[in-house]
């Protein structure tokens, strides 16, 4: 894969996190509330996380069908959970009770930023690359 390219892996890559987004979070939320629901329960946290990643999750899946138009997304997706997964990781650290996010919702975060940064070209091609 060259700078310009991307992976033929990341249309599923993407699909796969699309949908992880908008179904997967809500249900490891329930399944397994110490890695994915910050104690105690808080409903308007969990509102507002849904909001958040099932819009996102609905426009990954729309950048799967295109992904070299949708690289801001896709890099957002890299940066911003990253990003979250750092605030996490520090709040997870230093309060004991939350430990579980660590390997949970902090490590889940990481992946998705690993496997989107290392499948997603840096840059679109050149228009004349584009044509040719």
């Amino acid at each position: 894969m060259n700078a310009s390219s991307p992976s033929p892996l990341l249309r599923p890559a993407l699909t796969v996190f699309g949908l992880i987004f908008i179904f997967g979070i809500f249900i490891l939320n329930r399944v397994w509330p110490s890695g994915w629901a910050w104690q105690p329960e808080q409903p308007a946290y969990l509102q507002m996380i849904l909001g958040i990643y099932v819009t996102l999750g609905v426009f990954l899946l729309l950048a799967a069908r295109d992904p070299l138009r949708n690289l801001s997304l896709i890099w957002f997706t890299v940066w911003s959970s990253i990003v979250h997964a750092g605030v996490m990781a520090y709040h997870s650290i230093t309060d004991p009770s939350q430990i579980g996010h660590l390997w949970g919702d902090v490590a889940a975060l990481l992946l998705t930023a690993a496997v989107l940064a290392v499948l997603t070209p840096r840059r679109m091609a050149t228009a004349g690359a584009d044509a040719a």
